[in-house]
């Protein structure tokens, strides 16, 4: 018998047993993935966040917690069986939740606050009777919690914005993650690729920024820990060679410099500000070297994306080279039209987060 075989045949073994007939969502329900807990406190008491400070997920949400009384206007407007479930960790019954057997592309999104949870790319048939999957939209998107309702430690699942109850994660799913996020249907809505988002499922506002200061591992570090940075990602841009790697950059005459690709809210940092972290963070009179490395790769650069940018570097620049500190000492950083940008290799992304590395760069925040 099969994992899955397996699953299903214990699945409809704790719904008899539980004395569940159909799917008439007024029944009480109780199985082994997923237990009413009625008595259970609301997770959006337990997750109350500063509303004043913005958390910003990777895929460009804004995620904070949403107040209690924000999220009891928004549950207000469910269905019944969407709030019992989302509001009282209740569970509908299997094989009966309308996205079980959904096989469009798109996106599920939390029925109550509107966030993505899960897309389709992500989907499986794990036979349990509820829908499945084997990763998160983004992981900042999902909370997990510790749930012994049944006198065992399992992981309960809810919405990072809202705290809605969503389900369960397990450790039995398929590769590349092996784990299970068995949901209750009655918790999303699905968008259907192509489909408009409504405007409490859009990701914000961001813009994006290139900026090469020697080796991207230390600039790319600190980059990220700019309030208002969403995201910071390592590569090589401003050469000729389409898709190159790490060695052709570092032994080649590919023409790419190390960059720094920096996603940003404009609402909360501006480009300016970029730039003068940009400046405190390496030396910008040292031509095709920073530090210890040395080659046209490790270049001072900034690449803009429009003329806006352009027009605030060139003033930044000649503003720094005017000032004492570099009025002797000439300024070499190019201002340069971005050109295609190819993320580096896995292993360069986070790579003193990861590892613990110092590094040369210092802090500008």
């Amino acid at each position: 018998m099969c994992m899955y075989q397996k699953q299903i045949g214990h699945a409809l073994l704790m719904t008899m047993l539980a004395g569940v007939t159909g799917c008439d969502p007024a029944q009480s329900t109780a199985h082994a993935e997923d237990s009413p807990k009625p008595n259970a406190k609301s997770r959006a008491e337990e997750s109350q966040g500063d509303p004043m400070e913005p958390t910003i997920s990777k895929s460009g949400y804004d995620v904070r917690p949403l107040s209690k009384d924000r999220v009891a206007d928004l549950a207000a407007k469910l269905s019944p069986e969407a709030y019992r479930i989302t509001q009282k960790s209740d569970t509908e019954h299997a094989f009966c939740g309308t996205l079980l057997d959904n096989k469009k592309e798109g996106i599920y999104t939390c029925v109550v606050c509107g966030l993505p949870l899960f897309s389709s790319a992500h989907k499986f048939n794990s036979g349990t009777g509820w829908p499945s999957f084997y990763s998160e939209f983004d992981p900042a998107h999902v909370a997990r919690h510790t749930d012994s309702s049944l006198g065992m430690a399992r992981t309960e699942i809810n919405c990072a914005r809202c705290a809605a109850h969503l389900g369960h994660v397990f450790d039995d799913g398929p590769p590349p993650t092996g784990e299970r996020f068995c949901l209750n249907s009655a918790a999303l809505n699905f968008i259907e690729k192509g489909q408009p988002l409504p405007p409490e499922s859009r990701p914000m506002e961001t813009n994006v920024a290139y900026f090469a200061g020697g080796c991207f591992w230390g600039v790319e570090h600190y980059f990220q820990k700019g309030p208002g940075v969403i995201d910071a990602v390592s590569g090589y841009m401003q050469g000729q060679l389409v898709d190159p790697n790490y060695k052709q950059v570092s032994y080649e005459d590919t023409g790419h410099a190390e960059t720094v690709k920096v996603v940003f809210d404009p609402k909360r940092i501006s480009y300016r500000r970029l730039l003068e972290a940009f400046f405190e963070m390496h030396d910008p009179t040292q031509l095709d070297r920073q530090g210890p490395d040395t080659g046209s790769q490790y270049r001072s650069g900034i690449w803009y994306v429009d003329d806006e940018q352009r027009k605030l570097a060139e003033a930044f620049v000649a503003e720094l080279q005017a000032s004492p500190t570099y009025k002797s000492r000439k300024i070499v950083t190019a201002i340069e039209k971005a050109k295609t940008f190819y993320p580096a290799e896995e292993y360069h992304q986070d790579y003193i987060e990861r590892t613990g590395r110092a590094c040369h760069v210092a802090n500008p925040w």
